[in-house]
């Protein structure tokens, strides 16, 4: 199938806009390549050190042969989505040492929850953990002992943060190993009911709190479509997982098989053999646009539109928000999983999942079908499933057609005829929408506005009855420089509220939303932030402000607001959680459009 010419046109964009950085960057991983091996260069008294622990693996690691695997692990017990990956480290090793290799966990990175810390303190730290999980991995893979590596993590800010490292660390192969989502529980549309009602004060936290469990109750990643999920679609997509391996549940026999694989693959692919695949030629230009096309097909998260960039930085690879719009426009959006409708990524797996996905998108053209992948070239191998065939893994075609189409629709019949995401731009500045769960008639609003500087004062404002006319609620000073840039997915079910009272409401931040942002029209990310003295800066309440996803607006109807005084409210006082020690970071980040990154390449 020929490609696409928008999308055609988009990659040479991106790819001519990229020269330079993606040529310096190529330079230094073939340079670091060029030393060969590490553990060659290690002196006997760095290496004693390196293998010092490894009972039973020492003369592998001394004089073998085979690749040493670095292990980068974002475990810990308390997201439910990692904890699985607690056995995962022996899993890896026995593994590896099946096809004369070893491993050795390089390195524990930070994983913090973000349906923990909404609505709190701690979320200001969230956007900041990426680069600290970056960071931290790089730490880890510094010794050098390391020949490939393989990277553990789900969540929100966990993959971005770890695919920031392993491009920084590109002259080596990278598997990523999913730990999938957890059963089916309370149905989407129950528990938003129940939350409405919440907000209404027509129950009580008692009966919160049993529906709350009931969604989140066991192992595995939450089931509804967010960052978390949206993370695991652009792996498959991008070709760093097994094809067919994220939407797998947790301890059954086919997650082990498939972690074992990707173990061996991982150790097969690096410089030691003949089959080296550094993840440098996996993360190029055509990999991020099938990452765009993957999420504008799906509806994904809005805090990609954040990573991806930041990602794509780190591989020599330049973003803009103007890529992901005009790529929206020719790619239709084929899926509905919560918040976009009612099914959840399980019952998404089920009626073909990624694999029909990827198939339907490569049948038309809209995807780079000949890019390096951890399983070799070409994505039409992620098109087939994994099967369990008398105890060995096999991948065969995986089904042509939907088994649900009211979960996954063909190219010809959309659910939409453009993707889930909108970028939008006016005298307010640059900001994005997820219009996938926004019903059309919702998509332009304009009205006066309301002007806040927290999201509590939102709350506040709802409870006292303020919100009773049509109404664009402003809610600034939360971006990456003000206060780290938190999720506001808290106001959802007030402004849901406001929507089903027949009120018109939009919500104008230069926070975020979440990947769950869903049935309230949201311009966020909007950059230049507040605090930059962007324009969002001079809005007062009663300014009339045009929020229209349909042709890209986000305007003042009043251009003489901007001859406004600007007094900033004080934003130096975030002490307690950790906050303080993220002062560095609020000081040297970027802005959202270009990745809300403290990096530089």
């Amino acid at each position: 199938m020929t490609l696409n010419a928008t999308l055609n046109e988009v990659t040479m964009r991106i790819v001519a806009r990229s020269a330079e950085a993606r040529a310096k960057y190529l330079a230094q991983m073939a340079a670091a390549r060029s030393e060969g091996p590490k553990r060659a260069h290690l002196s006997c008294g760095n290496q004693a050190h390196a293998y010092a622990p490894m009972e039973g693996d020492k003369d592998a690691l001394a004089v073998g042969r085979g690749a040493n695997v670095g292990i980068i692990t974002a475990y810990n017990d308390m997201l439910s989505a990692h904890q699985p990956f607690a056995s995962y480290p022996d899993h890896i090793k026995d593994a590896v040492r099946s096809v004369g290799a070893t491993a050795q966990v390089a390195a524990g990175v930070p994983a913090m929850c973000d349906g923990v810390t909404q609505g709190q303190d701690g979320m200001e730290l969230s956007l900041f953990s990426r680069d600290a999980i970056a960071m931290s991995a790089a730490i880890g893979l510094s010794h050098n002992v390391f020949d490939a590596t393989v990277y553990l993590g789900v969540c929100d800010k966990i993959v971005p943060g770890l695919v920031i490292a392993a491009a920084r660390f590109g002259h080596l192969p990278a598997v990523f190993l999913p730990a999938g989502p957890m059963p089916s529980g309370m149905g989407n549309d129950e528990k938003t009911q129940v939350r409405k009602d919440f907000a209404e004060g027509k129950c009580d936290r008692t009966a919160l709190m049993a529906a709350e469990m009931a969604s989140y109750h066991g192992a595995g990643t939450c089931t509804f479509y967010g960052t978390a999920n949206t993370n695991q679609m652009l792996m498959e997509f991008m070709g760093l997982h097994l094809p067919g391996s994220s939407f797998v549940a947790p301890n059954t026999p086919m997650r082990d098989a498939l972690t074992t694989e990707g173990a061996k693959i991982a150790a097969g692919l690096s410089d030691l053999g003949s089959g080296y695949t550094p993840v440098s030629d996996i993360l190029d230009e055509k990999a991020y646009v099938n990452g765009i096309v993957g999420l504008m097909a799906t509806g994904g998260s809005t805090n990609l539109l954040i990573h991806l960039i930041a990602m794509a930085r780190a591989s020599g690879v330049v973003l803009d928000w103007q890529d992901f719009q005009d790529i929206a426009d020719v790619v239709p959006l084929l899926t509905r999983i919560y918040p976009n409708g009612l099914a959840d990524v399980n019952h998404f797996h089920a009626a073909g999942g990624l694999g029909l996905v990827i198939r339907e998108l490569l049948g038309a053209g809209l995807l780079h079908g000949d890019t390096q992948t951890v399983v070799g070239r070409g994505l039409a191998r992620y098109t087939q499933e994994p099967k369990l065939r008398d105890g060995a893994l096999v991948w065969e075609d995986g089904v042509s057609a939907s088994l649900n189409d009211k979960i996954i629709a063909t190219v010809e019949t959309p659910f939409q005829e453009t993707g889930g995401l909108s970028a939008l731009t006016g005298n307010l500045g640059h900001g994005v929408m997820k219009t996938s769960a926004v019903v059309p008639e919702r998509r332009v609003m304009r009205a006066p506005c309301r002007v806040f500087h927290d999201q509590a004062s939102v709350l506040a404002a709802f409870r006292a009855g303020e919100f009773t006319s049509d109404v664009v609620v402003v809610v600034r000073y939360q971006g990456p420089k003000a206060n780290g840039m938190p999720e506001l997915h808290g106001l959802t079910p007030c402004l849901t509220v406001l929507q089903d009272r027949g009120i018109k409401v939009a919500l104008v931040s230069d926070g975020r939303m979440s990947g769950a942002s869903g049935k309230v029209p949201a311009a966020i990310h909007v950059s230049p932030e507040a605090l930059d003295n962007g324009p969002i800066a001079y809005l007062r309440d009663g300014d009339v402000v045009s929020v229209d996803a349909v042709n890209g607006i986000l305007q003042a109807d009043d251009p003489a607001i901007f001859e406004r005084d600007i007094q900033h409210p004080d934003m130096t006082g975030a002490v307690g959680v950790g906050r303080e020690l993220f002062a560095l970071f609020r000081g040297a980040t970027g802005a959202a459009r270009d990745g809300a990154s403290v990096f530089e390449f």
